[in-house]
């Protein structure tokens, strides 16, 4: 009773304050290039049960919009790993960012792990190992209960301890905590969004597809395009080069979502 009791109150300190944990991501995109390996620094801010994981300049984005800027301009809608989560209520969101707009995609598929009474030491942290299958994949976890935080990167939580390393069977996605930090703000700059479900979101990817350079259109009277030789292009080449860019990005992390263009 006293160890629970113990836990209990290590927990309520730590969700009273400020947390930052910084994940070296890696991830492929193009399944037919295997060797090409997309690395990246993403952050989970979490404070009073709530986080938000994201990439440094998603957050840098937020930190200037609350500060009544613009922010960070995305033209696509695949392959965006913010997520929002309300640990509390055990409530996971995607938010899409596509022409100006927030969209907020309920993530309800639900996460049954598999501890395994395997263990090994990660960094500093003594871990242990847990699986569960989301999207379309199989994926290793490793939790440390030395954080006793149930969350950790991108949609993963519920675990007894912060997830410090989590990898799909595949080898396309890993996320491994390579920093903590104290004190943080949050920056929570998307609260004003529109809900969709996966439906709307194939839609909302099938509209950039066919017509990728629809706000630029929407912005000036006129779009054009330059080749290396500074010789005006005609929008429908590049139009082709972007629309096989995104069917080279073919390997999205929820694969039971893949579009099929």
């Amino acid at each position: 009773m006293k160890l629970i009791i113990f836990f209990l109150g290590i927990s309520t300190f730590c969700f009273s304050q400020k947390f930052s944990f910084i994940y070296e991501t890696k991830y492929k995109l193009n399944s037919e290039k295997p060797d090409e390996v997309n690395s990246e620094k993403m952050i989970l801010d979490l404070k009073n049960n709530m986080s938000i994981f994201r990439d440094s300049l998603d957050r840098k984005s937020d930190s200037v919009r609350l500060n009544n800027g613009t922010g960070r301009f995305k033209m696509g809608v695949e392959n965006q790993l913010y997520v929002k989560k309300n640990l509390a209520q055990k409530r996971i969101e995607k938010v899409i960012t596509y022409l100006g707009t927030d969209y907020l995609l309920p993530v309800e598929d639900a996460l049954n792990w598999n501890i395994s009474s395997e263990q090994k030491v990660i960094g500093n942290y003594q871990s242990q190992k847990a699986e569960t299958i989301y999207g379309g994949r199989t994926w290793t976890a490793w939790f440390t209960t030395e954080l006793p935080f149930s969350d950790g990167p991108y949609i993963f939580s519920g675990l007894p301890g912060l997830i410090v390393s989590i990898q799909d069977s595949n080898n396309d996605y890993s996320f491994n905590l390579i920093e903590v930090q104290k004190g943080n703000n949050i920056f929570d700059a998307r609260k004003k969004t529109v809900k969709i479900d996966w439906k709307k979101y194939e839609t909302l990817a099938r509209s950039y597809f066919n017509d990728p350079f629809d706000i630029l259109s929407k912005g000036w009277k006129t779009v054009t395009f330059t080749d290396p030789k500074g010789k005006t292009m005609d929008i429908s080449v590049k139009v082709k080069e972007m629309q096989h860019h995104i069917l080279q990005e073919n390997n999205p992390i929820e694969l039971d979502h893949k579009i099929n263009y």
